[in-house]
């Protein structure tokens, strides 16, 4: 394999890894917004409760505290899911190479199953020949072509 290849693919995997982690980050930021407006739900009905029982209103300080960390949390969420899109496209950029190696070995076996008989052929003649001799004989073919060819 040649190193730039090795090089597409070792930053194709990076880049994996690297999406993986802001995923799994995403989904701790959403679990956390959950959390929070599970929270928020408890502690209001509990405060709504108490405050009913005493004959109070709640004040409106309890409510701003808990939008706050709402807020935090969905800027946090907004810029994971900017960085996982930035991601994918980096994903996508690395693994370009490797998509064109593999279009072009697709393109060799399409033209080994539109000529199956040629395919036998040469693989008879490599399994009956030794290598040494399919050697000379490529040899030889490469220069009667080029003799032929001017």
């Amino acid at each position: 394999m040649s190193a730039g290849l090795l090089e597409s693919a070792r930053n194709l995997l990076n880049g994996i890894l690297d999406l993986g982690r802001t995923r799994f980050e995403l989904f701790s930021t959403e679990l956390r917004e959950e959390l929070g407006r599970f929270a928020a739900a408890i502690v209001g009905g509990l405060a709504i409760l108490i405050f009913v029982a005493i004959g109070l209103a709640p004040g409106p300080g309890s409510a701003q505290a808990m939008s706050w960390l709402q807020d935090d949390l969905a800027a946090r969420r907004l810029e994971l899911v900017e960085r996982s899109a930035t991601q994918r496209r980096a994903l996508a950029a690395h693994a370009e190479p490797l998509a064109r190696k593999a279009a072009a070995f697709d393109r060799i076996v399409g033209r080994v199953r539109e000529h199956p008989v040629l395919t036998a052929l040469g693989t008879g003649a490599v399994v009956l020949l030794s290598g040494r001799r399919i050697l000379d004989l490529a040899t030889r073919a490469l220069t009667l072509y080029a003799l032929l060819r001017r």
